[in-house]
């Protein structure tokens, strides 16, 4: 976000409203994020404070989550196809990448890695880190 002027007053009240504090339960997480979702709801009409106020609940969200239900990372292969379906790519889409069907479809099915090669090929195809695929 860029510096938007906030109004303290204004910022008061609407802290004073939501109660953001650092999350410590399934409860509370409960609570902050429909919280969130009352704000995000508001879309553009939300004013700079409740924006401001959005931005620290879902910091404190996002804080407790990773905390306690830590996703793991996706595999090569899982990042592949989220990226596909994003896409709503088939895999004939990426033979540019693989050269081969069979190929495309050993790694899609987790019978084949994706190799370095690979891997900075389809980051240039999806415009994206090749470490996502390594």
């Amino acid at each position: 976000m860029g510096a938007l002027v906030i109004d303290d007053k204004k910022y008061a009240r609407v802290l004073a409203k939501f109660l953001p504090r650092v999350i410590a339960t399934d409860e509370e997480h409960e609570r902050m994020l429909g919280e969130v979702e009352k704000l995000m709801d508001k879309g553009e009409h939300r004013s700079a404070e409740e924006d401001a106020a959005l931005d620290l609940m879902v910091r404190l969200v996002k804080d407790y989550e990773e905390e306690h239900h830590p996703l793991p990372d996706p595999s090569p292969r899982e990042m592949l196809v989220y990226l596909m379906e994003q896409r709503g790519l088939k895999q004939a889409d990426l033979l540019p990448v693989f050269k081969s069907r069979g190929y495309v479809s050993d790694v899609i099915n987790a019978k084949r890695a994706i190799s370095r090669a690979h891997a900075r090929e389809l980051a240039g195809f999806f415009k994206v880190s090749a470490n996502l695929f390594i």
